[in-house]
């Protein structure tokens, strides 16, 4: 009795730390992610998922697409999750800097 009181709890405080140190985190940056996505104008530079930069043509937001200019006169569609963060030049230069140190 005592031995499988004690599992239960060894099992317990396993399962919190792996919820605290994986699940919690993740669940934070998808809900950062959604919000990010939820306030995309048209306009706003950004960068997708694969590391592309570009600009927001059009949301449909009831659609979840979005059309991103990502040269001149080249318009594609795109899933709106794809698109990560917005583009600030400072932090990816200061990111490259780093990278290469």
């Amino acid at each position: 009795m005592e031995q499988t009181l004690l599992f239960a709890v060894v099992l317990l405080l396993g399962i919190g730390a792996y919820w605290s140190l994986v699940i919690f985190p993740r669940q934070r940056d998808f809900q950062k992610r959604q919000q990010y996505v939820r306030q995309l104008q048209e306009g706003d530079e950004m960068i997708t998922y694969g590391g592309i930069i570009g600009r927001v043509v059009s949301v449909e937001a009831d659609q979840g697409i979005a059309h991103v200019e990502i040269a001149p006169g080249v318009v594609v569609r795109m899933i709106s999750v794809a698109l990560v963060q917005p583009y600030e030049p400072d932090k990816v230069a200061e990111s490259a800097r780093k990278g290469q140190a």
